[in-house]
Order: structure tokens, then sequence, then C-alpha cells
């Protein structure tokens, strides 16, 4: 129903194309633009001219705006409602999105104490009031926005365009996941780390956009990538990571990737979902990643009704 839900006579290709070309066009053009240049060394520079708060605030306020874009082009231009880019649900589930969140957040918060209290000689504390108070307005502003256009473009709009131009569940599953993986290709984890954290980055668009079509909706979604992102940032930082903040900790440990890269897609995604499909009763898992999209009329609504319950 997620992408069924917009498979009508009213859906226009061509008015479809323009904000991903544009989008996936700028990932490009700053992914050859950067490829000979050294990341850290330009967010270093920033740095130093704007302070720590604003230069984070400049890179993630970049994708907050594309967000307030992205949403005024689905109402407007596509006459589409936010909520039916959002859920198949006759609302959106707040609820479902405060339980991913939290149930997200509070795994990232054990797991960095643990690695904290196991090798505290690789974290140095970081934590200044002044300069924290002000990150942690920034970031509670402006990272659930970044976060929000990541997962209503690539999960929402992407999905649901090429799910219904292909007729197909799987096709917008796999593209969607690969594409938001290589959008972190220019990230500075990836110089230092090398190119195994792409399992992660490509494994983590998997997960949502499994939790997204078994869901039908992007509520999971959203809630998750936002603690992901939120948490993450308040509590450790590192000089050659994307963000570069005042937070709690500061990794000043050699970055290498081996299993702790891996760990994540292959063992904690899969209880989480398998947690989540408890809870929202998720059932025909190969009907809903791998079926076909149906035209929308009201019959189909009785097809995929599991997991519509505002629970």
């Amino acid at each position: 129903m997620y992408i069924d839900q917009i498979n009508n006579k009213k859906f226009n290709f061509i008015l479809y194309l323009p904000i991903p070309l544009v989008f996936l066009g700028l990932i490009v053009v700053n992914f050859f633009a950067t490829k000979d240049v050294n990341v850290e060394d330009i967010m270093q520079e920033m740095i130093e001219t704007f302070g720590r708060n604003l230069t984070f605030a400049i890179a993630v306020g970049q994708l907050a705006i594309c967000l307030v874009i992205l949403l005024f082009w689905v109402k407007f231009i596509h006459g589409q409602s936010i909520r039916s880019l959002t859920t198949s649900r006759k609302k959106i589930d707040w609820k479902r999105i405060f339980f991913s969140f939290t149930i997200w957040g509070i795994f990232v918060a054990i797991s960095t104490l643990i690695l904290y209290f196991l090798s505290p000689e690789n974290f140095q504390i970081n934590f200044d009031p002044v300069k924290f108070l002000p990150f942690l307005i920034i970031a509670i502003l402006l990272i659930p926005l970044q976060t929000s256009f990541e997962e209503y473009f690539f999960r929402g709009y992407l999905m649901q365009g090429i799910g219904v131009v292909t007729k197909s569940r799987l096709i917008p599953l796999i593209i969607t996941s690969v594409t938001f993986g290589l959008m972190h290709i220019a990230n500075p984890e990836v110089g230092k780390l090398g190119p195994i954290i792409m399992v992660y980055y490509i494994g983590s668009g998997f997960f949502m956009g499994i939790m997204t079509l078994m869901d039908e909706g992007l509520e999971l979604a959203l809630g998750f990538h936002a603690a992901n992102n939120l948490i993450g940032a308040l509590l450790v930082t590192a000089d050659w990571t994307a963000f570069q903040t005042h937070s709690i900790l500061k990794d000043v440990s050699e970055p290498s990737a081996g299993f702790d890269v891996l760990f994540p897609v292959l063992v904690i995604f899969p209880i989480l979902l398998f947690i989540f499909g408890r809870k929202y009763k998720w059932t025909n898992w190969k009907e809903k990643l791998t079926g076909k999209v149906y035209e929308y009329s009201p019959e189909i609504e009785n097809i995929n009704t599991i997991g519509n319950d505002n629970e």
C-alpha cells in the first residue's frame, strides 16, 4: 500500500524526475570535485574560520533546506499529500517514530558507554557546557530535519517513484539502498576506514528500506535515522568524521574498520527487524519486499492491512 497508493493516473513521471536528477547530480559533482582533495583539511579550515557549531549548522542546514524544497515539490507540484509520502496509514503514526527513536537511541548510548569503559584510553572527555549547550540546541533543531530529508528522499520519494515506474518493490529497495550508501562515499570516514565502511552505509539503506516496505510507511525509519545521527553526534566526535562537534566524548584512537562495521549489518539490524516485526505483526514478507506494485483502487486497501494499526 505504501507504494501502491500513489500508483494512479495522477502520477506524472516528468514532474517526478527533476528532484532526483538534481540531487543525485549534485552528489556526483561533489564526489568528483573532492576525490583529489583532503576532505578532512577542508573541514578543519571551515572550523578554524567559522567555529565547530556554525560549521556543523552549515553542513546539516543544507539538507534541512532540501527537506523544505522536497516537501514543497511533493505538495504543490505533484499535488500529493505529505501524509501519503510518509505512510499508508490514515495519519502519521508518531508513536512508531518515537518507539524507533527510543530503542535505537538507548542502544547507541549503551554501546558508547561500554566502549568507553572497555577502552578509556581511546577517548577524551570533550564536554564543555558553554560550547555544548548551543550545539545541543542546533543538533536537536537541525539533525531531525537532515535525517528526515534523507528518509523522505530515498525511502519516500525515490522508493515510491521507482516502484510505480517499475511496478516492483524489490527494484526500488535495491536502488534506493545502494544510492543511499553511495551518497556517503565522499565522507571523510571512507578515506580513513576504507571501502569496507560502505558495507555499513549500504546495509543501513537496506535495513531502513526493508522497515519501510514491511511497515508500509516511513515512521520507523524516520525515528531510527534521527536517533542514530542525533545521539551519536551528541556523544562522540573525532577529527576524521563528517560531524566534528562539541560532543561529550572525543574518539582519539587510530581509526580502523573490521568486524565492528559488519556487526550491526549482520547481527543488530536483523534483531531489530525481528523486534519490529513481532511488535507490529508483520507478515507476508516475500510479497511486501519482492511483489508487484498494483494500480491504486479502494479495493487494494485490504491487500496489505497488517501493520497499519496504531499500536
